[in-house]
């Protein structure tokens, strides 16, 4: 298992490589991680060793296996209606208060990882509309981005294996939003994929490009980053919201000290933070 092998200081470049390229901070006890999750790009790049792949991947020339480094590094396990709470906000608090925009609402879902929370949002939306007929009108412009175009791909295909489709979907909803595709395989209806667009995204970057949105979903993202990264990521979010948008983070996320452009509303169960 030498080949599996990395000394502190390569673990140490490779932890400043991905902070450079995407944010993300590894602790010092993540090693473990960097192994599972690189050991499959050892075959796929022809290389011997974990060693040799980190020491390849500092190369500037190496854009390929860089870009597959970072896909392999910033993939998360995710779930539908993750936390619940979020989606029933929407239903019971937000799209009510929104109901009088005269044009789609914007929301958008930032790290949307393999879709489930973008098409969640689509399929909250769905289900507002038919308890509300004639309400948003205009329906809404989901948008999803990730860092990962492996993920993108899976969000666009919009198909899930009976494991994916085990996570936090009922019966109910399955029967309703999917459509079997074979194979043991489920593909979201095509009017849920109507409402939902994907494009390539990193934190990092600038969101002018982005446009100004109603609701931004940013959810167990922020912990990945340092204070100094996440407090700009914040202030780029407020710069993308309208007045008074609403900004979800994660359950276990909190603003505190990274920001003034806020207020925190407490709702039964769960926090959201309002544009001032």
């Amino acid at each position: 298992m030498e080949n599996k092998h990395l000394q502190q200081s390569e673990y140490d470049q490779f932890r400043s490589f991905l902070e450079q390229q995407c944010g993300i901070v590894l602790g010092d006890n993540k090693l473990y991680l960097v192994k599972s999750r690189l050991a499959p790009l050892m075959a796929r790049f022809n290389v011997e060793s974990l060693s040799q792949l980190v020491s390849k991947t500092l190369s500037p020339h190496e854009r390929q296996l860089r870009a597959a480094v970072v896909d392999a590094m910033t993939t998360n396990e995710t779930l539908w209606f993750r936390d619940q709470y979020p989606f029933e906000l929407l239903k019971t608090k937000l799209f009510p208060e929104l109901k009088d925009v005269r044009r789609p609402l914007k929301i958008w879902s930032a790290a949307s990882s393999s879709g489930q929370e973008p098409y969640s949002i689509a399929m909250s939306v769905a289900e507002f509309q038919s308890k509300n007929p004639g309400v948003l009108k205009m329906g809404a412009q989901i948008i999803g981005t990730d860092i990962s175009n492996t993920m993108l791909d899976m969000c666009k295909n919009a198909e899930y294996d009976a494991l994916a489709l085990a996570r936090g979907l009922s019966m109910e909803r399955r029967q309703k939003f999917f459509k079997d595709s074979g194979n043991g395989m489920a593909q979201v209806i095509d009017p849920i994929r109507k409402m939902v667009s994907f494009r390539h995204l990193n934190l990092l970057d600038s969101y002018a490009l982005m446009g100004k949105f109603d609701i931004i979903f940013c959810r167990n993202v922020l912990i990945y980053f340092s204070p100094e990264v996440k407090a700009k990521i914040i202030a780029q979010f407020a710069q993308a919201l309208n007045p008074k948008g609403y900004l979800f983070l994660g359950a276990s996320e909190s603003m505190a000290g990274l920001s003034d452009s806020f207020d925190m509303v407490r709702c039964n169960p769960g926090i959201i933070y309002q544009k001032k």
